[in-house]
This record gives structure tokens, sequence and C-alpha cells, in this order.
């Protein structure tokens, strides 16, 4: 992949399906603690962004390591990207449809910690998906996704605290329907290509 309209494109569309969790997470959040201030939006925003951007570096690092011992392995990476990003698609699309109620949260730091990494562990995966990226391009496609999770966990926060978690369901199946679809778009450029 080169520097391309299309590859921040898909960095950013990557950051709103992974941050979809999130989202819900920051609108139980939000209705929770519904006077919480600013700054405390913005830390807990940052917490999860900056999970989101460590996770696919720390895939994209585990997957270079093995690369660089196994070379054939590359050719099975587009249907590894397809597997897992379907999988946890699929697993949003059946969390939004079942519109299983958020727990209230509980905001102390050892619960935001937890919270971080559980909203984030899929984007684990997507070490796998962004492998043909160099160090740069993927640590780039890291940061548009953590500054996409902060806008949209911000804005989850926000609309948690005026209207409550009524949204948090649709945000599941939007997020599943992109990851799908990236899901989709990787196998089908790895194949053919």
């Amino acid at each position: 992949m080169t520097w391309s309209f299309l590859f921040f494109f898909n960095s950013v569309l990557l950051g709103v399906g992974l941050a979809m969790d999130a989202f819900s997470v920051s609108l139980a959040n939000g209705l929770h603690e519904p006077k919480m201030p600013a700054s405390r939006m913005s830390a807990m925003a940052g917490v999860y962004g900056g999970f989101q951007a460590a996770m696919p570096m720390i895939g994209w690092v585990c997957v270079h390591t093995v690369v660089e011992h196994f070379s054939a392995f590359q050719k099975f990476i587009p249907w590894i990207a397809l597997a897992l990003l379907v999988y946890i698609g699929g697993k949003m699309l059946v969390e939004g449809f079942s519109q299983r109620e958020e727990e209230d949260a509980v905001l102390d730091g050892g619960a935001l910690f937890v919270q971080g990494v559980a909203t984030s562990i899929d984007a684990l995966s997507v070490g796998f998906t962004i492998a043909e990226y160099g160090f740069w391009m993927a640590l780039t496609a890291s940061l548009i996704i953590a500054a996409v999770t902060f806008c949209l966990c911000m804005g989850g926060l926000a609309i948690g605290k005026r209207f409550g978690t009524r949204l948090a369901g649709k945000a599941s199946i939007l997020g599943g329907l992109i990851l799908i679809a990236i899901g989709l778009e990787i196998f089908l450029k790895g194949i053919l290509s």
C-alpha cells in the first residue's frame, strides 16, 4: 500500500469500526455520570484512543516478527484478516441486534483501564490487516484510529450524558458492518493481487 487517499480513508473507516465498542461504553459512562467534567471526558476518551492505537501496533509487530522468520506466512494474511474481522464484526452485529443493556460503568481508574483493554482487544487483529504497511504507515494508521476513537468517545460521552444508551446497539451494528466490509476488501485485494 502507498500513501494515498485510500490509505487514509481505510484508516478512518477502521477507526470508526473499531471505536464502536468504546463509543457504546462511552454512552453508558456518560449516562452513569451526567455531571462529568470535560477534563474527565477527555481523559476517558484518551484512554480508549490510546489503547486503540497501541493494539494494532502490537499486532503489526507480532506479524512482522513472524513474517521475518516465516515468509510463507504472508500468503495467509488476507485469510487471517478476513476471518478475524468477520468474526469480530459478526460478534458486534449479534450484540447490536440482541439489544443488550449496557451495565452501569464504575468509573475509577482500574475500571477505566479494564474498559480500555476490553474495548480495544479486537484492534489487536488489525495488526494482521495492516501487515503490508511499513512501520510509518502502520503507526500513522494507528494514530488515525486513535484520533477517530477519541472523537467518537467524546461524542458518546456527551450523548450519553444527554440521552442515555439508546444508540449503543445501533453503534455496534454499524461497527460490525464496517469491520466485515473492510475484512472483505482486504481479502479480495490480497487474493486478487
